[in-house]
């Protein structure tokens, strides 16, 4: 078998067989086949796609190339939740908690960010102590006792996709459904959940722009995920404007912690409810969703999400003071705030440049060794729909002086004011099961 046999065979839109896939894949982590061969394959699969079958394959040869985690020896139902991210997504740190006190087991491993979505390791690093490398043993002894891990992921988990998506990162060949869906699910299978559920972003914020392909890609994942014996849900959400109102680190943490005191902003707040009563419904825990949501409200008020989310991150070395002082996070320098330039309704919010602006400020990366600055970041005041009057605040600037200017800039021209009237837009468009 030669690498350009199969290279030549995709690029005339032929499918490859499970031996053939094997073949890549196991010659390019081994050093065998070069990038530039690599790089062909890749932009073959780009024009020419690849079929349920080739997306299973490459997933589980992707997932079988590393090291898988097994938590067989947690009693109980291990759920895991992603989110193909967004600007402000800090949802991770609301839901687990939450499904985490309704008796689920969250052993979960998260990503750092890169670009203008955050990551949830770095908003978790914001906490004073709190550290995102756990031992093997100490992660099982943490999900047994308390139920909830949020942790990095290791070295070995998946190199195929680790080596691969950073060739597809400077070759032009990210989008595409089969390797977008292929690099997500064999992480998410390696990290050994019995239930896996998919928030699968739409708009301007997220790396989906269309319901149409944030759909197809949602329907490839879950086939993926259903075919390898895991129970997979995706649901579609909004993205044409930043989640909640926190844009960074440091600042989406405390959201996350109001949210889970019972208040914070309305739209994120359902989000976490509706993710969270998924969870639920998925695992069996609830019969129908006026019963999951009531559990999960439930779960709310009487503060046992919250305490969740304290022992996880006593039981992670960070200070759990945080939680009713917010002054320990620290505060950047300067609050600047961006104001309407006229009055009428907000119709559009250009997500994606508030979270470049973030990025600028430093509360993000656009390299993966650039430092991320925890006190930085965004507060949008403003949805879509809501009526201003000229000089109202749509924006504040939390900054330590880094590309201040230009983050000022590129936020002011982010919110388009019209005339006439615009209706609110839902945070839910649709589920895959």
């Amino acid at each position: 078998m030669r690498a350009v046999d199969i290279i030549l065979k995709k690029r005339n839109n032929l499918p490859l067989t499970q031996e053939e896939i094997h073949f890549i894949i196991e010659g390019y982590v081994s050093g065998e086949i070069p990038d530039y061969q690599i790089s062909a394959l890749l932009m073959a699969i780009c024009f020419n796609g690849l079929n349920s079958e080739e997306r299973k394959n490459l997933t589980l040869e992707m997932l079988h190339s590393g090291e898988e985690v097994d938590l067989s020896q947690i009693d109980g139902i291990c759920v895991d939740k992603h989110s193909t991210g967004g600007v402000g997504d800090k949802t991770s740190l609301v839901v687990a908690p939450i499904v985490a006190s309704c008796g689920l087991k969250i052993a979960k491993m998260s990503g750092r960010g890169l670009g203008h979505t955050g990551g949830t390791l770095d908003k978790l690093e914001s906490i004073p102590g709190f550290s995102i490398s756990v031992s093997s043993k100490d992660f099982f002894k943490q999900v047994k006792e308390i139920g909830i891990a949020i942790v990095g992921q290791t070295a070995n988990i998946t190199p195929a996709d680790k080596k691969l998506y950073a060739l597809r990162d400077v070759t032009g060949t990210v989008e595409s459904v089969g390797l977008i869906s292929a690099s997500i699910m064999s992480k998410k299978l390696a990290s050994g959940a019995h239930s896996i559920l998919l928030d699968v972003k739409v708009g301007d914020g997220a790396f989906m722009k269309t319901i149409d392909d944030a759909t197809t890609l949602a329907k490839a994942m879950v086939e993926i995920g259903n075919s390898c014996g895991r129970k997979t849900v995706a649901m579609l959400t909004d993205m044409d404007q930043p989640l909640g109102e926190a844009v960074g680190n440091s600042i989406e943490v405390i959201e996350a912690i109001e949210t889970l005191k019972g208040r914070g902003n309305s739209d994120f707040r359902k989000l976490c409810y509706e993710i969270s009563s998924q969870m639920l419904l998925m695992t069996g825990v609830c019969k129908d969703k006026e019963e999951a949501l009531k559990l999960v409200d439930e779960k709310i008020t009487s503060g046992a999400a919250l305490e969740k989310l304290r022992q996880m991150i006593i039981y992670q070395h960070g200070n759990p003071n945080v939680i009713d002082d917010y002054s320990l996070f620290g505060k950047c320098k300067n609050d600047v705030l961006v104001k309407a330039s006229t009055s009428g309704y907000v119709s559009k919010i250009k997500t994606l440049d508030v979270g470049i602006s973030a990025m600028l400020l430093g509360a993000g990366r656009n390299k993966k060794e650039d430092p991320i600055d925890p006190v930085v970041g965004v507060g949008v005041k403003v949805k879509v729909g809501t009526k201003v009057n000229k000089g109202d605040t749509l924006a504040i600037i939390h900054s330590n002086g880094k590309n201040e200017k230009e983050a000022y800039e590129m936020l002011a021209s982010s919110f388009v004011i019209s005339d006439e009237f615009v209706s609110e837009k839902d945070i839910i468009l649709g589920i895959v099961e």
